[in-house]
């Protein structure tokens, strides 16, 4: 296959990708290795396809195999990160994602990692410092906004939370993620009727994503539990009266 038929593939792939037609782009990926079996960005791109679906063991195999034939593959690198940072393997993270910076230091989703391991650890001033990184590369990207406010929300400073929750709002309404950091932001807060509607329309955009489901899910009882607390007593003692 020449040059330009490959080119055509890589498109193909990457646009199945964009549609989440996994198995048909990896079909696309793997015709790409029988023409050329030392690929790497094929393999890095394979890699990333497992990834996009929680297969972190094929992915970081994938992986691993276009870093055999080019060492500093930025997208395999960022397969690596990722996948450490979904399993937890802290360690592993910590060293894939300075590597990865090294690569590729504009890359703002590695900064946007880090913040949220640093909100983890309770260090909401390193988590800020990092995320001001990633808004300095994407100063418009409704997650880094949206975790920003859920970073500013940990630490008790409110008003600097519903000042991002503002700035995030207009190009959060489409971004499923953006908009369960903001729901988180809203409940740190103690702003339980927000935190549900958030939650309700990411479930809408992403109703497959289990933990945006489960996070519905408890968006739903905490409203419940303030109409018992709080709106049922009144609508009981309301019937009582005699007017």
């Amino acid at each position: 296959m020449d040059t330009l038929g490959i080119h055509s593939q890589f498109a193909r792939a990457q646009q199945l990708i964009h549609w989440r037609r996994y198995k048909e782009a990896l079909q696309e990926l793997e015709q790409i290795l029988r023409t050329e079996p030392e690929n790497p960005d094929a393999m890095a791109l394979i890699a990333n396809v497992w990834l996009l679906q929680d297969e972190y063991d094929k992915a970081l195999h994938w992986a691993a195999m276009a870093l055999r034939n080019e060492p500093d593959h930025p997208l395999a690198w960022y397969v690596r990160v990722g996948a450490f940072y979904e399993t937890g393997r802290d360690e592993a993270f910590d060293e894939a994602v300075e590597q990865a910076l090294r690569i590729d230091p504009e890359e703002a989703h590695y900064y946007f990692l880090k913040a949220n391991r640093e909100n983890k650890r309770g260090k909401f001033r390193e988590a800020r410092a990092l995320l001001d990184e990633a808004l300095r590369l994407r100063p418009d990207s409704p997650l880094y906004l949206a975790m920003a406010s859920y970073t500013e929300a940990l630490a008790g400073r409110f008003a600097e939370s519903e000042e991002l929750e503002r700035r995030a709002l207009p190009s959060s309404v489409e971004e499923p993620y953006a908009l369960l950091y903001l729901s988180w932001a809203a409940r740190t807060r103690g702003h339980f009727d927000r935190q549900e509607a958030y939650m309700r329309n990411a479930v809408r955009l992403n109703p497959e994503d289990k933990q945006i489901r489960d996070e519905y899910l408890e968006a739903l009882q905490h409203a419940s539990r303030l109409y018992r607390l709080f709106l049922w007593p009144v609508h009981q003692l309301r019937r009582l009266k005699p007017w």
